[in-house]
């Protein structure tokens, strides 16, 4: 029975995947056709779907997403892009490492790898072109930088990832063997994703260096100028506390992640309108608008993910890959590679949210039977689905760059290869090495 139900889930889902149908609708369908075999009342379904959004930590989502908009409108982003321009001075590459710089600071603020790229892009890639940049180079930095968007705290991949991974428990033989996990908290998740964050920006960076040096992209000035520095972040020092009052208020314990969403919000409005005086009416109904967007599409995946995650631990799918996989190998590094390869290649094919949500029940598990903590799955998985972003066919971040640029989704593609090379190999370094996740929480107390 389990095997013909897993034929009838994962079938009917690649059929219709195939066939083009949304990720929503390739879910949910899947999960009814099981629903059927199984002869269950189809109103099980939609109860599962509803309860999956009646979790505190998921009213993050939509706030973050708005908090994104409204910074954005509100002159924010462009703001926090001057201060990172500034610091990059006469480095080779500079307006290059200025990108990487400026989707740290705005992924602290959105959480989003397409809204970081389409923030920071629409300002940086004309300034590379003007400065004598390749218009796909430009296009193929500024996609593979905004995946830190979902790296740096506040994600809302790990948020979900969070929601998706707190009810499942450690099984006790695995308790048994290696003693009592860690909890698994979203603003731990947070803490242990800024050093993996830094990691891949480093590996970025460097690559920036070595091709800008190989094609002549000069720094943007000759030295470091205090002055300009100075000038640009007393121009945006409220732009700077935006990210500063929502991870220092979330690490410091004053805030939930999902409070500090909110507090996000009122603060940009503040900005916004009384300092800045850059947030107009339609700029506001604008980003209610696009965050309405994102977060209906978001949450339509979310009740069919959930479903489908359902169907897959009842039938003890997870367990029974958990064993296969430790049948065929116990060596750690090895089980990682092949994780890790999976995620990418997944990742090329699926959308971020949804992998999480899917695959979540079915990995989880294993990792727990090898003694990995589950915070530091989290980040893994999450940065490996980063690097998705900027992979096609499905690549979000190459078509928002593509947009903005002009280059064709092949000649972004190609040119971000490099990029994603050295984030499988951050990546890696990740994983194999667990105190890059787990330090800052165990600093912290967490």
């Amino acid at each position: 029975m389990e095997t013909t139900v897993v034929w009838v889930l994962f079938g009917s889902f690649l059929a219709l995947l195939l066939v083009g149908a949304p990720i929503t609708v390739s879910l949910g369908v899947s999960a009814m056709a099981a629903f059927m075999y199984l002869d269950e009342n189809p109103i099980k379904l939609v109860q599962i779907a509803f309860r999956s959004v009646g979790s505190f930590p998921l009213m993050a989502l939509p706030a973050f997403i708005l908090a994104g908009a409204l910074m954005e409108a509100s002159g924010i982003s462009r703001r926090l892009v001057r201060i990172a321009e500034s610091f990059a001075g006469p480095i080779t590459g500079g307006l290059g490492a200025a990108t990487v710089l400026a989707c740290i600071f705005f992924g602290a603020i959105s959480g989003s790898g397409p809204a970081t790229t389409a923030a920071v892009g629409m300002l940086m890639i004309p300034a590379m072109v003007n400065r004598g940049y390749d218009r796909g180079y430009a296009s193929a930095i500024t996609a593979s930088s905004g995946g830190l968007g979902i790296i740096v705290p506040p994600s809302i991949p790990m948020v979900i990832f969070g929601i998706s991974g707190m009810g499942m428990q450690a099984p006790a033989e695995a308790v048994a063997k290696f003693g009592e996990f860690q909890s698994l908290s979203i603003p731990k998740l947070f803490i242990a994703g800024f050093l993996p964050a830094l990691l891949v920006a480093s590996g970025i960076l460097v690559a920036n260096y070595f091709r800008s040096k190989k094609r002549g992209y000069v720094g943007i000035s000759e030295n470091w100028s205090i002055k300009e520095m100075v000038t640009t972040i007393r121009s945006g020092i409220w732009s700077i506390m935006a990210p500063l009052l929502i991870l220092g208020g979330i690490y410091s314990g004053f805030f939930t992640p999902t409070e500090s969403a909110i507090v996000a919000i009122f603060y940009t409005m503040f900005v916004g309108i009384f300092l800045h005086k850059e947030l107009k009416l339609k700029q506001f109904f604008h980003s209610l608008e696009t965050t309405t967007w994102i977060t209906g599409r978001v949450l339509l995946i979310l009740f069919t993910a959930t479903v489908f995650g359902r169907l897959l631990v009842e039938n003890e799918i997870p367990s029974i890959v958990a064993q296969g996989l430790l049948n065929f190998t116990d060596n750690m590094y090895l089980i990682w590679t092949l994780i890790i390869f999976f995620l990418v290649f997944v990742g090329m094919f699926m959308e971020t949210l949804a992998t999480i949500m899917i695959l979540t029940p079915v990995l989880l598990p294993i990792m727990y039977s090898l003694g990995v903590d589950p915070v530091h799955f989290g980040v893994v998985m999450v940065a490996t689905l980063a690097i998705g972003f900027q992979t096609p066919p499905l690549g979000e971040n190459l078509f928002v760059a593509s947009g903005i640029g002009g280059s064709t989704i092949e000649e972004i593609s190609i040119q971000a290869m490099p990029f994603s090379i050295l984030a499988i190999i951050a990546v890696f370094l990740i994983a194999f090495f667990p105190q890059i996740s787990l330090f800052l929480p165990g600093l912290l107390g967490y």
